[in-house]
């Protein structure tokens, strides 16, 4: 049997009980799939134009689209040859996909901070001389190459892999013994990775992961010149298998899923440096490190670990401190013989990327009192100076990524980005990204939208629609009430694009998450949020967080708009900055044995928090005067 998919015009024949959503996934189409295939999402929503399915379960597909031979890709077993449409917003396709962009020049930020760096990458190149042998010098070239690079090694032995002395005679020989030796500084032992023939000290490169739980992007680094010369990001493979850390420790457990997890997720790294190396005309024998950084569950299924016990109680990861591997260890094949080096993880939900971004951002330059958040599927929070680091992390759920909100999305063309409701009129003002028509509402959208209605007061401080206005946006939907974002006459799908009363829930309890967990880390110390006097907002989201609004709904605390900072992708930023100096990876190793961590699930105070940050912004109103102050201004205008 043989299945179509529309529009990509990508094919794949279905085994003997597959479903759809498994197919697409063999055929490279990315279907949105948030809770990896249970069916309970209703994101892998497809239209079959041909053909039959079986189909277990309609999940929260209206009848309409029943009706209209709409189906669940995760759902719907295979029986016959399909054509099948994949719905816009079913598309696992963001804005700069399969982008790359050269950033020599064009990524200031980036290059300003490498700037100032050290050059002492893990992996050195030298170039040696060696002494030609004769009768009279008949020692073998494993020792005649030791010899000549014992002015490098600072007095370190030098150890040789198999691998690396097979090539060891031609390799001189071809050279006419002028040669450039790879190490590998591991356990204070210089290790022989490879010998190139003549000078190639200034050919040096390293790849920087940020191995993310939604999207993976990959920099490629020149280790000479310290200049970022490409990048590629794209979607986690594994989404298809979950699109949540716990949904991906369910599927792990799943027959073979560990192992399909490891693959997805280094097919995905190997599409990436792919990529770079084609648009930096670089080929990959070049390359000798990769840098990744990723929380601990990513990590885990980088490495073919089982991360089980990560969500059992007490919580508790395989490792701390990664193993250094060569890339066709775990699968990589096309980093077959780099060098893969990992941040090291904290805890089970405070992981490698969140010791990269803390290295990389100012939160060790002083004394004064830091909060450095990353907002996504997990707030994960880290509070210190120089002198002490005390994290956690509480699970906000996917509503800020789009998952769990009906018309939620991803940050793909067409997502809304910007709402403005008017006064008096209540008509929305939207902006989307690259301007094309609607599609859904992306986590920067969504934050806009709730503070806007919360404003306006089209929603209650519980996140109740206000019935009471009379206008034709507020109206009873499939899914209850619901508020009209965007008209179906101007979106992509020609449907209406709405926020219903049950995903104004979801995204209260996303932001009392955070918020209680900022508060808890806080009063854990004795101190009060007016004593931070920075806040570091991290991630690829946070770069498109409004401040006002997020205080608005209450997701972050009423502190003056100058203490807050964006870090942007800390994660990326780190490793990248590590596969330039690995210093940075060694500050990292300290800050996971000397920072403490705090278990929000076990604490009471935590739940009291949370349940009064279930409200908007919060139930003592008093902790958001600003967003009072603005409320009276409205009122009296």
């Amino acid at each position: 049997m043989k299945v179509f998919f529309k529009p990509t015009n990508r094919s794949s024949k279905a085994g003997s009980k597959e479903n759809l959503l498994e197919v697409a996934t063999r055929a490279d189409v990315h279907i949105n799939a948030s809770c990896g295939g249970q069916g309970t999402c209703g994101k892998c929503k497809v239209l079959v134009e041909d053909g039959k399915v079986k189909t277990k379960s309609t999940g929260n597909l209206t009848n309409k689209e029943i009706a209209n031979g709409y189906v669940l890709a995760c759902q719907s077993e295979v029986v016959t040859d399909l054509v099948v449409d994949v719905p816009l917003e079913s598309e696992l396709i963001s804005k700069g996909r399969t982008k790359i962009n050269t950033l020599v020049s064009s990524n200031d930020y980036i290059e300003k901070q490498l700037r100032g760096l050290s050059v002492n990458p893990l992996v050195v190149k030298k170039y040696v001389e060696l002494d030609p042998p004769s009768l009279a010098d008949s020692v073998s070239d494993q020792v005649r190459l030791q010899r000549a690079l014992r002015p490098h090694l600072q007095g370190r032995k030098l150890s040789f892999s198999n691998t690396s002395l097979r090539q060891l005679a031609k390799v001189v020989r071809q050279g006419d013994w002028k040669v450039t030796a790879s190490l590998f500084l591991e356990d204070g032992v210089y290790r022989l990775i490879k010998t190139e023939v003549g000078d190639t000290s200034n050919e040096h490169y390293a790849f920087a992961l940020d191995l993310g739980t939604t999207t993976c992007v990959l920099k490629l680094v020149d280790l000479v010149s310290k200049k970022v010369i490409a990048e590629a990001s794209a979607y986690n493979g594994q989404i298809s298998c979950g699109e949540d850390v716990i949904s991906r420790m369910v599927y792990a457990k799943k027959g073979n899923g560990l192992e399909i997890l490891q693959h997805r997720a280094t097919e995905t790294i190997d599409k990436l440096i792919r990529r770079v190396l084609r648009r930096a005309k670089i080929t990959a024998e070049k390359v000798s490190l990769l840098v990744v950084a990723g929380n601990t569950v990513m990590t885990h299924l980088l490495f073919g670990i089982s991360p089980e016990h990560i969500r059992e109680t007490p919580y508790i990861p395989v490792f701390r401190f990664p193993p250094v591997v060569i890339g066709k260890e775990i699968g990589l094949n096309q980093a077959a013989d780099v060098r893969v080096v990992a941040f090291p993880c904290v805890a089970s939900y405070l992981g490698g990327d969140i010791t990269s971004g803390i290295v990389a951002s100012d939160l060790l330059s002083g004394r004064e009192l830091s909060l450095y958040i990353d907002i996504g599927t997990n707030g994960e929070i880290v509070l210190g100076n120089s002198e002490w680091l005390l994290g956690c992390s509480c699970s906000a759920g996917p509503a800020f990524e789009g998952a769990g909100v009906k018309d939620g999305v991803r940050s793909i063309d067409g997502a809304i980005e910007r709402v403005i409701i008017e006064k008096d009129s209540y008509e929305t003002v939207f902006e989307t990204i690259n301007s094309k028509m609607p599609v859904g509402i992306c986590g920067s959208g969504l934050i806009d939208l709730l503070a806007e209605m919360f404003m306006a007061g089209v929603v209650d401080k519980r996140g109740k629609m206000n019935r009471d206005l009379g206008i034709d946006r507020i109206r009873k939907g499939d899914y209850g009430w619901e508020f009209v974002v965007a008209w179906g006459n101007v979106t992509a799908k020609g449907r209406d694009i709405v926020i219903t009363e049950v995903d104004v829930d979801n995204l209260m309890r996303a932001k009392a998450a955070v918020y209680a967990g900022i508060t808890t880390l806080v009063d854990s110390v004795g101190l009060k949020l007016s004593n931070i006097d920075q806040i570091l907002i991290a991630g690829s989201f946070g770069n498109y967080i409004r401040i006002q609004e997020a205080v608005t709904i209450g997701l972050l605390p009423d502190l003056p708009a100058e203490k807050f900072k964006f870090v942007g992708n800390g994660s990326l930023l780190g490793s990248t900055k590590a596969a330039i100096d690995s210093g940075f990876l060694r500050r990292a190793e300290e800050i996971s044995k000397n920072i403490s961590y705090q278990e929000l699930s076990a604490d009471n105070k935590f739940m009291d928090r949370y349940v009064s940050a279930l409200f908007l912004p919060h139930t003592n109103e008093t902790l958001f005067p600003s967003v009072k102050s603005r409320q009276e201004l409205q009122r009296v205008s």
